[in-house]
Formats: structure tokens, C-alpha cells, sequence
């Protein structure tokens, strides 16, 4: 599997930017002091997320980014691939070629049919996480952290 810094930046944000949405258009800029990832580089992500319906952006003063879809709608697989991030495992990118066209034995690896299995689960799994998933597991874990505990002295008896 090759998961690489786009994808994870990307389902970052995006956790980043559903989670404040409801204010109103969110910065690239606020998303990247917020997650410590470059700006620029939020720019070209977002520019392929637009291109894929999953942000609208909004022009102008107060703009930003917006969900184009209920986070419900969205899943870490549409994000992922929007950003161009190759989901595989395979030696051969799925081409069946995994030795190459000169090879005595043929195309195929003996380990393809693992891995190929084992891109279509990851698949499988990325599409069954939604961004609302991710946001409520968010806010969940915000709303453990903020609790205080106190205790009250053992008094004697």
C-alpha cells in the first residue's frame, strides 16, 4: 500500500474543514496554521477536490472552502482519489506485468493475486469511513479531552 503525505494532508483537512463549516466558509489558510501543512500545497490539493465535487469554493471577503456534499456523502475513498493518490499494493500497478515484459515465467508475480485482493479490501474499507465518521470521532475525542475531573477529599470518619 502506498499511502503517501497527499492522501493523509487531504482527509486531514478535510476532517479540518467539516469540522468548522458550520461558521461559515473555511480558510486555506486558517486549515494550514491549524494542521501545520503548507499552504501552497493545500491550494493544489483542494484545486482537485474542487474538480471532484467534493468543495465548493466562495469568493471574495468571508471566503473559503465549504463541503459541496453532506459529509455523510463523502467517503476517505472519494478524497483520496481526488487527489490523485494510487490505492495499490501491487508490484505492477494492477497491469499484471509485475516482472516486467522480458521475463522467462511470464508477466504475473506470484504474490499478485494477494495483492490485488488486498487493494480492492483497502478499497472496500476507505469507502466505508465517511468524512462524518472521521468528524464525529473528532469531536468525540475533543469532548473527552475537555473534561474535567474532580475529586472530592476522603473525609474520615
Amino acid at each position: 500500500m502506498r499511502l503517501t503525505t497527499k492522501g493523509r494532508f487531504a482527509v486531514t483537512a478535510m476532517i479540518d474543514l467539516a469540522l468548522r463549516e458550520d461558521k461559515g466558509p473555511v480558510t486555506l489558510s486558517g486549515i494550514s496554521q491549524r494542521q501545520e501543512i503548507s499552504l501552497s500545497y493545500l491550494e493544489q490539493l483542494f484545486g482537485k477536490l474542487r474538480r471532484h465535487e467534493i468543495v465548493e469554493s466562495v469568493r471574495g471577503p468571508g471566503g473559503g472552502y465549504t463541503l459541496a456534499r453532506k459529509p455523510e456523502d463523502v467517503t476517505v475513498a472519494d478524497i483520496i482519489i481526488a487527489v490523485d493518490e494510487p490505492l495499490d499494493a501491487t508490484q505492477c500497478g494492477g497491469k499484471e506485468n509485475c516482472h516486467g515484459t522480458s521475463h522467462e515465467h511470464g508477466t504475473r508475480c506470484m504474490t499478485h493475486d494477494l495483492w490485488a485482493t488486498l487493494n480492492a479490501k483497502m478499497v472496500e474499507y476507505l469507502d466505508s469511513v465517511s468524512l462524518k465518521d472521521l468528524v464525529d470521532q473528532q469531536k468525540q475525542r475533543n469532548a473527552e479531552n475537555s473534561v474535567v475531573v474532580m475529586h472530592r477529599p476522603h473525609v474520615a470518619a
